[in-house]
């Protein structure tokens, strides 16, 4: 039986305006029973420090109720920011759903 894994897809900027609703996506989706939550950034054209600030507030979120949290898809501005963050040492990023499908769900 494959887990439970919920897609999450933000588009547009991921700034201080739609950091909350995001926030809540992530929420509500640990709510619901996901065992693995995949953000695939390849519609967000561009994120802010509030957008890795609701990032940040997911990921705990998300490791308080025992769920793993993915990334997939970033485009070359949010990879500099992970970079100059050292975010991309704490988010386990693949390049593509593709590629999350192949490295993760094999394994099951």
């Amino acid at each position: 039986m494959s887990p439970a894994i919920k897609f999450v897809e933000p588009s547009g900027i991921l700034d201080g305006t739609k950091a909350s609703e995001f926030r809540q996506e992530i929420s509500n989706s640990v709510e619901s029973g996901a065992e693995m939550i995949l953000i695939d950034f390849k519609g967000v054209t561009f994120m802010d420090s509030s957008g890795l600030g609701a990032l940040v507030l997911a990921l705990k979120t998300v490791r308080a109720a025992g769920t793993k949290l993915f990334i997939c898809s970033v485009n070359e501005q949010i990879n500099m920011l992970f970079e100059l963050t050292s975010m991309d040492r704490v988010f386990e990023i693949f390049p593509d759903r593709e590629a999350f499908n192949n490295a993760i769900l094999s394994d099951k």
